[in-house]
């Protein structure tokens, strides 16, 4: 059977424009529901429109500090898409306790960097400035805890001389265009083996 995916988004929703193609080609084991985004602004919206997906708003302002109320919101449109599994996608809100077990090991979300490596943000920045030789990407479920989850997927890029934090983003944001979809086709069958490129 088909496996239904919501996806959440802040921004311009490029993963989630990529997803959502490969989920459009014969014979993918799930199907695009729904794109959820907490900003009303986001770029990724009118893009998942144009791909035929049907897409909602939860203005995360509107709460102020009620993030359960915010949350609640952001239920009752999954709940009417009835996904089984959730994908983060640039989702550019921390999500609470309550919520994340809500959605227990039905939720994957991608991070810039080569998990356990550089949790949270900047995280090209911060691989630049330790030294490394090689950076990425990493697909997970989600935890309570941030960037936290089982590596699902890592894709590695190498840092090259000169790079700087957006040239080292561009490289590594070419991989995750390939590794989140690629760990999605594996988790829509039951497969939680990593997926491994670069």
């Amino acid at each position: 059977m088909t496996k239904r995916v919501a996806i959440l988004i802040s921004g311009g929703g490029s993963n989630m424009v990529r997803l959502v193609e490969d989920m459009k080609q014969p014979g993918h084991p799930a199907t695009p529901v729904l794109v959820l985004s907490n900003d009303p602004a986001a770029g990724g919206l009118a893009k998942a429109a144009s791909l035929g997906v049907p897409t909602a708003i939860v203005d995360h302002r509107a709460y102020g500090r009620d993030r359960a109320g915010f949350e609640a919101g952001l239920i009752r449109h999954l709940d009417a898409a009835a996904p089984d599994f959730l994908c983060l996608a640039g989702f550019m809100r921390i999500l609470t306790g309550a919520f994340v077990e809500r959605y227990q090991d039905r939720m994957l979300n991608i991070h810039p960097s080569l998990l356990p490596k550089y949790k949270g943000l900047d995280t090209h920045a911060r691989a630049l400035a330790s030294g490394e030789t090689e950076h990425g990407c990493t697909v997970h479920l989600v935890t309570p805890a941030l960037d936290d989850g089982p590596i699902l997927g890592q894709a590695r890029v190498p840092v090259r001389p000169g790079d700087t934090p957006d040239t080292l983003a561009a490289r590594v944001l070419e991989m995750e265009h390939q590794l989140y979809p690629a760990v999605l086709r594996r988790f829509a069958v039951q497969d939680r083996r990593p997926v491994r490129l670069g």
